[in-house]
This record gives C-alpha cells, sequence and structure tokens, in this order.
C-alpha cells in the first residue's frame, strides 16, 4: 500500500492502522494464532478478519458510520476485541467504559462521549436506567438478556452475526493520525477525562513499550481494555503479527498456571501485581513456565528478587493513557523507582510552575514532547480548558513530579496532587509507600496527607497485610525508622482489608484522604512514640 504522505516518522498504513494492518497479516499470516480466550479457545488472523468483519457489517447496519463515537462496556475476552476491531475496521472511534461506572460517573461518560450506541455486557445494562443517557437511544445486550428500558432500543447479539451483507465502502482511507479511540481516564480526583488516540499513537504506545518483543511472543492481556495497559498490549503484538493470551483479569494465586496454560511469553505487572507474586510460598511454577519479560510499573523491591526467583527478565517504563512511553530502562534496570531514560524521538524535561528547568537533581514536573507526529495524545474530548492546560508551550504536563539523577535516569517521585507537605518538608508519598511495603507482612500500602493539629500536615500510612500475617504499627515504626528521614515516618497507620482501587488498580488516595483520621486508626504519637531530627554537634 502505497501512502500519500512523505514523512519518515509516520509509518504506511499497513503497519499502524488497525483495518489494513489486521488485513496484511490476513493475508501474509493466515493461519498463525493471534489470540487464545480463557476458556482455550483461538483465533487465527484469518478467523480474527473473518469476525471482524462481520461484527463491522452488523454495526454497519445499526447505523455506525466513519466517525461515529461507539461505547464498548464489556469484560476482557473475545466479545471485547471484536466489537473494539469492527469498530475501528469501519473507521469508528471505540470509547470503554470502565465496568465499575455507575451513577453520576457513568452518566458523565455517556454525555461526553455524544455516543448514540453502546455495546454492553447484560449485567450492566441496567445501570444506564438510572441515569440521564442524553444522546443515547441503542444498545446492544451480549451475554445474556436484560430488562427493558424505556426510551433505549434493546437489541440482542444477534444483530452483530449477520449471516450475509456487505461492508459499505469507506469515505476516506483510514489515515494514522484519526481517533482510533476515546479512552477516559481513572477519575480518581474528578470528572473523568476522554483522551482522544489516534492510531498512530496506540501504535507508538505498544511497539515501544515492548520493543524487546517479536513476532514468536505471546502477550498476556490481564489488565482491562478500557485501560492503555491492556489495550497497547494487543495493538504491539498486532503490530508486530505477534499474539495475546486474553485473561478477565491478574489473579495472583492462578497467574503461572495460567502463564504455562496460554503460553504467555511476555506481561505488564502493574502496582503491587509483582510484590504479590514474590510473597507466595515457593512452587515448582517457579521456573516451569515460559514467560521470559515482565514490564513491572513500578520498579520495586521485589524487581531482582522477583527476577532471580522466576527466571525472566524485568523492564519498567513510564507510560500514561495520554501520551506514548516517553520514558523506559534497559533490561533487569536499576537503582530502585528507576523510569528509565527518554526513549529516541522523545524530548523530556523537568520543569518548576513557569515551565523553567529545575536543577538536575531537584524535583519538578514532567512535559515531554515527541519527534513523531501524533505520537500523543491531541487532547481532551469536549474538555477544550484540560486540554489547553495539559499542552502548555507546546509541551504534555503530565501532572507528575520527576527528578533526574547524574547518570541520566528518570525517578518519579509523586503525582504532584499527591505530595505531602510535613513541617517545611516535602513528602514523596510514592518513597514512603516502597519503604512500607518492604515490611515482610505488608501487601499494599498508600501514604495521604490528613491535617495537623499545628500546621501544615501529617502523613496517615493505610496499609493490608498479605493472607494470614498480623503486625503492630508500633512494629511497623520500628521497621521503617532507620529507613526514612524522621519527618517522612508515618505518625497514622490504619490496617484495612483492602485499599480502595479503581478497576485499573489505581489506589483512590481521595477516599483515604476525605475518611481521614477514622476510629480504628493508630496514633503514634498517642502511643508516646514521638521522632524529632538528629542535633549534631557545631
Amino acid at each position: 500500500m502505497s501512502r500519500p504522505w512523505f514523512d519518515p516518522r509516520v509509518p504506511q498504513a499497513d503497519r499502524c492502522v488497525l483495518r489494513p494492518l489486521l488485513d496484511r497479516h490476513a493475508a501474509q499470516t493466515p493461519d498463525k494464532v493471534f489470540a487464545r480466550f480463557a476458556d482455550g479457545s483461538e483465533w487465527t488472523y484469518r478467523q480474527t478478519q473473518a469476525i471482524v468483519r462481520r461484527t463491522a457489517i452488523g454495526l454497519a447496519a445499526l447505523g455506525v458510520r466513519q466517525g461515529d463515537n461507539v461505547l464498548s462496556w464489556l469484560p476482557n475476552g473475545p466479545d471485547a476485541i471484536r466489537i473494539w476491531f469492527g469498530l475501528n475496521y469501519l473507521g469508528a472511534v471505540y470509547v470503554p467504559v470502565n465496568l465499575a461506572y455507575r451513577g453520576g460517573v457513568l452518566a458523565h461518560v455517556v454525555a461526553n462521549s455524544d455516543a448514540r450506541l453502546i455495546v454492553a455486557h447484560a449485567d450492566l445494562v441496567g445501570r444506564l436506567a438510572e441515569i440521564d443517557r442524553a444522546a443515547l437511544a441503542t444498545a446492544v445486550v451480549l451475554n445474556g438478556v436484560a430488562p427493558a428500558i424505556p426510551g433505549l432500543d434493546m437489541q440482542a447479539r444477534d444483530v452483530l452475526e449477520p449471516a450475509d451483507g456487505e461492508l459499505p465502502p469507506l469515505a476516506r482511507e483510514i489515515a494514522p493520525w484519526e481517533m482510533q479511540s476515546i479512552i477516559y481516564t481513572s477519575g480518581t480526583t474528578g470528572p473523568s477525562k476522554g483522551v482522544m488516540s489516534s492510531y498512530l499513537q496506540l501504535y507508538t504506545m505498544g511497539t515501544e513499550s515492548f520493543p524487546s518483543l517479536g513476532t514468536d511472543d505471546r502477550f498476556m492481556v490481564n489488565l482491562p481494555l478500557f485501560h492503555v495497559g491492556g489495550t497497547a498490549g494487543v495493538y504491539a503484538m498486532l503490530a508486530l503479527g505477534g499474539s495475546i493470551a486474553v485473561v478477565e483479569a491478574f489473579d495472583t494465586a492462578s497467574f503461572w498456571r495460567v502463564v504455562t496454560e496460554t503460553g504467555t511469553t511476555a506481561c505488564v505487572l502493574l502496582g503491587v501485581m509483582a510484590t504479590f507474586l514474590v510473597k507466595q510460598s515457593a512452587s515448582p511454577q517457579d521456573r516451569s513456565h515460559p514467560l521470559t519479560a515482565a514490564i513491572m510499573v513500578p520498579l520495586c523491591e521485589d524487581a531482582t528478587a522477583f527476577s532471580a526467583r522466576f527466571g525472566c527478565d524485568v523492564y519498567t517504563v513510564f507510560n500514561m493513557t495520554e501520551v506514548s512511553t516517553p520514558l523506559r530502562s534497559e533490561k533487569n534496570p536499576s537503582p530502585l523507582a528507576t523510569c528509565g531514560r527518554p526513549r529516541p524521538g522523545v524530548d523530556a524535561r523537568i520543569v518548576d510552575q513557569n515551565d523553567c528547568e529545575v536543577a538536575r537533581g531537584s524535583v519538578g514536573e514532567l512535559i515531554v514532547r515527541t519527534d513523531r507526529p501524533w505520537a500523543m495524545n491531541h487532547g481532551y474530548y469536549r474538555n477544550p480548558e484540560a486540554t489547553a492546560k495539559a499542552w502548555r508551550n507546546g509541551w504534555f504536563h503530565t501532572g507528575d513530579a520527576f527528578r533526574v539523577g547524574e547518570d541520566g535516569q528518570y525517578f518519579f517521585v509523586d503525582r504532584m496532587k499527591d505530595a505531602i507537605r510535613r513541617r517545611g518538608e516535602n513528602i514523596s508519598s510514592f518513597e514512603v509507600e516502597t519503604e512500607i511495603c518492604a515490611h515482610p507482612a505488608v501487601r499494599e500500602a498508600a501514604a495521604v496527607a490528613v491535617p495537623s493539629e499545628y500546621a501544615e500536615e501529617e502523613v496517615l500510612a493505610a496499609i493490608s497485610l498479605i493472607e494470614g500475617a498480623s503486625l503492630d504499627p508500633a512494629e511497623l515504626i520500628a521497621f521503617l525508622m532507620p529507613r526514612m528521614a524522621h519527618f517522612m515516618v508515618p505518625r497514622y497507620v490504619r490496617i484495612v482489608p483492602d485499599l480502595p482501587k479503581t478497576p485499573t488498580q489505581k489506589v483512590q488516595k481521595h477516599l483515604l484522604r476525605s475518611e481521614g483520621i477514622t476510629a480504628d486508626t493508630w496514633d503514634r504519637e498517642k502511643a508516646g512514640i514521638r521522632l524529632k531530627r538528629q542535633r549534631l554537634p557545631a
């Protein structure tokens, strides 16, 4: 396929745009497996193309046209893949919805998306009856029968499985810079923002996140397909002509069995997933599996232990829905908390509130830009204010605090909004959490600011424990005292069964902050443990 553009930074459409890319693989490697699912079923590239084309014909019969936004509200599995691919095959825009959304958050996404059609799981559809549905007029219900909702045309799954019919002609060739998806951010602190992403952005994100992978690799998709952690892996393997293993979600107990059964060679371990696996009891499966590479985000204290115990290489990256993996590491990186260095084609700076670069080693906001056009988001859908705030002075502002080491490695410090200010000192919640999670009884932790009776803020640590463990808060403080500055050691400790999270496993710190000091919160100062700065002789 020839391209009508001459910029060598932009690949041909059959290398990065879903429809011609899938058609090329179906023609060149028709019998190669592209997807394996949790039930053991598999799709070859030829079968994937046929399923996607049939789905696209059904969507077109429902009125979906090139450029339309369509909501997909489905768990990981064959339906989620075919709806996503079927929409893009028509040149329509894939708009996945977080499975946990309901009420006002769901109403915001439905209204903001401008969608007239949703394809949804039967168990979720009932939530639509409780909200203002804006322009939404039709729901295709999969995996069961949902009760009727007045004013909403309910269609069964067979409308997306037509026995015959033809694809409508494209109004124009689908170009790499056209919008492929709108993915809504987690909305942990406010209304979710719809990130507008081109085919070229997702292609760049996927291929740059996993540069060590090739056509023979199989990537486990255990993060949801309404999250870039899931979609980027799928698209990377489609671009490479490799394969994917689609599972509904990460599960510690079954992880290694699923890796072996599916032939998975690579995966992403987000948040505390790696810690959960390392803290499991030793098993014969620790080395009898095909996994060779894991991207660990963030790079935690368990990275070295994970690599040594399970015999696979570890990488780390910095990424977010809006960008395309601007930072990445070499194999088995160090030290702890590094995000690597800017990849080729990326400019990165650490700046103050005026976009002036800070001194090396100082903390500031990470801002980035790419050499390849359309390799990052092109704004927030129907939110020009947020777009203008993020895209200032020609750079995308990540909202994350970073510092750069003497060797040029970038280190994540905190979300700008999560930094804690205590008695004149700035505290990284990330660094506090890292040290807490080093305790063998701790499964995961979140450090947040709570009001102080003196001035500024105090540190509250909410923690959950590994199964069967117990922990005296005073023992935790004794563990932390030699590991961190005195002003970082939490005053308050709250032990909870689980931390509140979004379905993409991001801790909802705003909930912990709003709950504050609860009746079950332990106070080290009331327990008589007061920490002060060490006084040194002159």
